[in-house]
């Protein structure tokens, strides 16, 4: 079959299925099994196919017809222009969490050089924002937590894809509580972290692909979606260096929320950030005992 017919074929499959991009996906998935650009689809739209290429090429696209995520599919997703291995059971990063990273690198590069940053992220999943920084920035030790042990094995695995496993300490834990003893309890010039905040009884109305497939451990943030920013902002505080930041990623109708458990916590210079779209997307502040 040749390949300009097999992707109009798959497109108009997923399209009648409600799949917002259709033709986009067909070509990524077509991409994966052929391990080539999406450049090359259109430069030869008259290659044959193989009857076993096909053969794994509509089993992938019955698997988008089911609602799963082609990050998923294809075990891929690129973030601040890395590439990261994602499977089921680990969220998938989004491109609204890198106005989170892009804000952190940037508080961060205030502090006087050469000193070694120490920095702690809540709830690491693949390991994005810290696998991030560890790139980005040339002196910083990074101590990654998160609950689960799924998303440490996919975090520890991007972290040797990126070639930064020796910059980042990846640690089993709930929150901030694993740092909170032994010699892991000081010092740590910034905390970030994009934790669940989406309010329990929401969950229901996500989209097939969020609800059904990625981890509701990292999508529910309590009843009102503010536990895990309660939580944390207190625990910073014994852990950060005077005029050390805090930096949340949030949902769009909590910035004010948010700032306030900075400011009722003691920190100042309290920030909201929006995103490209003009919603509130993060908080920072800077810890002033």
């Amino acid at each position: 079959m040749k390949l300009l017919d097999l992707l109009k074929a798959a497109e108009d499959r997923l399209f009648n299925k409600g799949i917002k991009t259709p033709r986009l996906d067909a070509e990524v998935l077509l991409c994966h099994l052929l391990e080539v650009e999406r450049i090359q689809l259109h430069i030869y739209p008259e290659r044959e196919i193989s009857r076993e290429i096909c053969r794994k090429f509509w089993m992938l696209i019955e698997k988008r017809l089911m609602g799963m995520p082609i990050q998923y599919i294809v075990n891929r997703q690129e973030f601040m222009g890395l590439n990261f291995f994602v499977e089921e059971g680990v969220l998938i990063p989004r491109g609204d969490t890198e106005i989170l990273v892009e804000e952190v690198i940037d508080l961060l590069n205030q502090y006087e050089k050469p000193q070694l940053l120490k920095v702690a992220e809540v709830g690491t999943g693949s390991g994005a924002i810290s696998i991030s920084l560890a790139v980005m920035i040339e002196k910083i030790r990074v101590y990654s937590i998160d609950v689960s042990e799924k998303a440490l094995e996919v975090a520890k695995k991007n972290a040797i894809i990126n070639k930064v496993d020796d910059k980042i300490k990846f640690i089993l834990g709930d929150r901030l509580y694993p740092l909170m003893g032994d010699n892991l309890n000081e010092g740590y010039q910034l905390i970030v972290s994009n934790p669940p905040y989406i309010r329990s009884k929401e969950i229901e109305n996500l989209g097939p692909e969020v609800k059904l497939y990625e981890p509701h451990l990292a999508l529910d943030g309590g009843e009102d979606g503010l536990d895990f920013y309660v939580n944390i902002t207190a625990s910073a505080r014994d852990l950060l260096v005077d005029n050390g930041w805090l930096a949340f990623e949030i949902g769009f109708d909590q910035g004010r929320d948010v700032e306030n458990i900075l400011k009722s916590n003691s920190f100042k210079d309290v920030r909201v950030i929006k995103d490209l779209a003009g919603l509130d997307r993060v908080v920072v502040g800077r810890w002033k005992p």
